[in-house]
């Protein structure tokens, strides 16, 4: 073997089509063109003051060595007194484990419950790196088609139905990326009862649950002790490029976890772990709640602004800021719909390739995580588009 070889299970790590088009936009913007990106997930606000100050005191204070690989004590009290907060749920500082990202918690899960062909469950459409942590250790993610007559989310019947001897487990996400839309409670209450039946893991993607627009706060923890959570300082907290999210455990996996985030990450950056915990400070809480409201007003703009465009939104989302819209009525190519909008109309919507192959081509995923004005300067866009399409 050279060292030009390379491992086999880099075959079933596909290319992520998002960052793809995201390439093709800033070619563009080189030759001076002007892109709306309404592509990649990311908010356009950014940390709260009192966070960035807390980084700067840190820094400051030279606060920059390594912590436990679980995180600060005082970060992972503060998470727990928010899950009292918000959810009136007692999760003990203990079960919280503090990661580079949620991207670092998935991997921590998946490295210790996934096995070499391991069938762990997962709706269709849903985030494409989910399935891609399975495959890193050798898993094999089932995919199962889930309409907007199921919110594009698993029902406790699929769960049943595509159960075998190989599933390990199921990986949800609520509220979905590339959808916005949240597990019904009584729906997640049924699937946790049924894997937990079986001795199977659930894992369930929180980290747009901040970011819910309808009804009472809800937590999958709320259900069993057994449900491992994700979540992220990214999107709620408006934190991307700070690498730091969390993962709530039972009891009985904090210790596994741990060694293994001592071996592949030592502890998750030290300056973000001490800014973190200003994101929990009354006046950072007033920040997000009024950014929080902001991004619902701009759903309440976009939903009904694509349907008079010719697209359909069969789910009204009720979370995150995506709109998962059907495009199949203005063609049947979502890929080269895709292409031809950012390169004739210079805004930036992906399709559905990267989520899942039963949405692959006839959906495109829509962030909403930009300005009012670009958003109303995108419709404006892409009515001229289409316009001229219909003309052609």
């Amino acid at each position: 073997m050279s060292f030009t070889d390379l491992a086999s299970r880099l075959q079933n790590i596909a290319p992520f089509h998002v960052m793809e088009l995201a390439k093709m936009a800033a070619a563009l913007e080189q030759q001076g063109r002007h892109i709306i990106h309404m592509g990649i997930g990311e908010p356009d606000f950014t940390a709260a003051p009192a966070v960035v100050a807390a980084a700067t005191q840190a820094m400051a204070d030279g606060k920059m060595q390594y912590t436990s690989a679980t995180g600060l004590p005082a970060l992972r009290e503060a998470i727990s007194a928010h899950y009292q907060q918000v959810y009136g749920l007692q999760i003990a500082p203990s079960r919280i484990v503090v990661t580079a990202g949620a991207s670092a918690a998935l991997l921590l899960a998946c490295a210790a419950l996934v096995e070499k062909d391991a069938e762990v469950l997962m709706p269709d459409p849903s985030y494409p790196c989910n399935r891609h942590f399975v495959a890193a250790f050798e898993g094999k993610s089932k995919l199962i088609p889930s309409g907007p007559e199921h919110r594009f989310q698993l029902s406790p019947q699929m769960v049943r139905d595509n159960w075998s001897a190989q599933t390990r487990g199921v990986l949800l996400a609520s509220p979905s990326n590339p959808t916005g839309t949240s597990i019904l409670p009584e729906a997640l209450r049924e699937i946790v009862a049924i894997v937990n039946a079986k001795q199977g893991f659930t894992i369930v993607d929180e980290i747009y649950q901040g970011l819910s627009y309808e009804g009472a706060p809800f937590s999958a923890l709320s259900l069993s002790d057994d449900v491992i959570v994700i979540n992220s300082f990214s999107k709620y907290f408006n934190m991307t490029g700070w690498r730091l999210g969390w993962l709530v455990l039972p009891e009985r996996l904090v210790a596994p976890i741990e060694k293994l985030a001592q071996n592949l990450f030592i502890c998750a950056s030290s300056i973000a772990q001490h800014a973190g915990i200003a994101c929990f400070a009354p006046e950072s809480i007033a920040i997000y709640e009024e950014r929080k409201a902001e991004f619902k007003r701009r759903r309440d703009y976009i939903v009904p602004a694509l349907e008079r465009l010719g697209f359909k939104v069969p789910v009204m989302p009720d979370g995150a800021f995506y709109v998962y819209a059907d495009c199949s009525a203005l063609s049947d190519d979502a890929d080269q719909l895709s292409i031809d909008m950012l390169n004739q109309a210079g805004v930036v919507l992906v399709p559905g390739l990267d989520f899942g192959p039963s949405t692959a081509h006839s959906y495109i995923r829509l962030s909403y995580a930009t300005s009012m004005e670009n958003l109303q300067e995108a419709v404006a866009r892409l009515e001229k588009f289409f316009a001229e399409r219909r003309k052609a």
